[in-house]
């Protein structure tokens, strides 16, 4: 990936801070390529159907690459390499198809404080005839001492941003074997190829004792569970507590949906008692 490349390069020297300054670029794709092959493939690693419309997390891999781009660049306040993601809201506004002709638009939104470093928030927009069908916010920190200091009021303690269900251990739905090579996997897939993704020996340098799960495949993964088949307007929003060091076990637990308009879910190690690695909500 030759963002990442960059990214090494660009990045050597950087000291994150949540008071410097955001690049106001705009990247735009006007016309994304989806290829079904490759959704096929995305789909099937992430647990999605095989046939239907676009994976609801799609649109992200599609965007990641003008992200990648951003991210890598000199301009840009915090190194690519080692970037941890810890948030996610997707919103989908209609139904999309592999054969739709999508707009892609991508910008850094946001530098906060955050109690282990400095998070950016990157937003992709996608849009079809010009109208917004889909967007999504990541935070992605870059982790360094923290000094005391004022905080952004918006970078909550993570006690205190914790959702009231993460807080209470919801059914196991499902238990999952998660193997060694997940993360080249889905980087084949994603076109993530952050190191700390792909082996033991590429993520200790940045702080992992052993490769960790990529974010947006927990994430993925979760929302093929949670999302009922055929929604076509969902908001879903996760929060990545804990990384999933591979291999590993973990159990999907999820509330009952109820009326079927939206439900709690969380991803945990093990057992349904165990350490909370995802937590999120999905609306209907």
């Amino acid at each position: 990936m030759p963002a990442l490349g960059k990214g090494v390069l660009t990045g050597i020297g950087k000291r994150p801070h949540p008071d410097a300054a955001l690049p106001p670029t705009r990247l735009v794709l006007p016309v994304a390529r989806i290829d079904p092959a490759k959704v096929a493939a995305y789909a099937q690693i992430c647990g999605f159907p095989a046939a239907g419309p676009l994976p609801l997390t799609y649109p992200h891999i599609l965007g990641f690459p003008l992200a990648a781009r951003l991210m890598s660049a000199r301009a840009f306040p915090l190194p690519l390499l080692g970037l941890v993601h810890t948030t996610l809201e997707i919103e989908q506004y209609a139904a999309l198809d592999i054969g739709d002709r999508l707009e892609l638009t991508v910008y850094a939104a946001q530098l906060r404080a955050h109690r282990r470093g400095t998070e950016v928030v990157m937003t992709t927009e996608v849009r079809r005839a010009g109208r917004l069908v889909w967007a999504d916010r990541s935070g992605y920190l870059a982790r360094h001492r923290v000094t005391d200091g004022p905080r952004d009021p918006s970078a909550q303690p993570e006690a205190e941003a914790r959702p009231e269900t993460d807080r209470h251990i919801l059914p196991v739905r499902a238990e999952w074997s998660l193997p060694a090579d997940l993360g080249r996997r889905h980087a084949a897939v994603s076109g993530d190829y952050n190191p700390i993704h792909l082996h033991p020996l590429t993520a200790r340098p940045l702080g992992f004792r052993r490769a960790i799960a990529h974010g947006m495949w927990t994430a993925a993964r979760c929302a093929a569970e949670a999302v009922p088949a055929g929604a076509p307007s969902v908001r879903l929003a996760a929060m990545f507590r804990a990384p999933v060091l591979l291999p590993a076990t973990v159990s999907y637990a999820q509330q009952d949906p109820g009326d079927g308009a939206g439900c709690a879910f969380q991803l945990r190690s093990g057992t349904a008692a165990g350490r909370v690695h995802l937590s999120g909500t999905v609306t209907v």
